[in-house]
């Protein structure tokens, strides 16, 4: 069992940015993804990391405001969004892949690749 704690969302004006954390034993060894869920919509895919941190992958809708990165020492990844806009508002969800091994790609843009899940943290963005 793997167990995940996201943390660091909140309410955010417009504008700024946020850094969301994710933490639990062992996920240094995993591969990692971030998801959100707005109201009223599905799940979406929003970045993935392998455990070693030398490939990531993103959603084409996430490229340019959505940094994905980890610590291994810590047992943390985390997601930085800049430039925040109403339409982040959503439920953070952070996920672990505990049996791929190597590059993230397209694969792990699927909920059905990642094995376990956090609770979720949520952002609400202020305009």
């Amino acid at each position: 069992q793997v167990q995940l704690q996201e943390s660091g969302g909140g309410l955010v004006q417009a504008g700024h940015s946020l850094t969301l954390s994710c933490a639990g034993p062992g996920i240094s060894n995993y591969a990692m993804g971030w998801f959100r869920q707005a109201p009223g919509k599905e799940r979406e895919f929003v970045a993935a990391i392998s455990w070693s941190g030398d490939s990531t992958y993103y959603a084409d809708s996430m490229k340019g405001r959505f940094t994905i990165s980890r610590d291994n020492t810590k047992n943390t990844i985390s997601l930085q969004i800049a430039s925040l806009n109403v339409e982040d508002t959503a439920v953070y969800y952070c996920a672990a892949d505990i049996f791929m091994k190597g590059a993230v790609t397209a694969q792990h843009s699927t909920a059905d690749q990642f094995d376990y899940w956090g609770q979720g943290t949520q952002v609400v963005v202020s305009s």
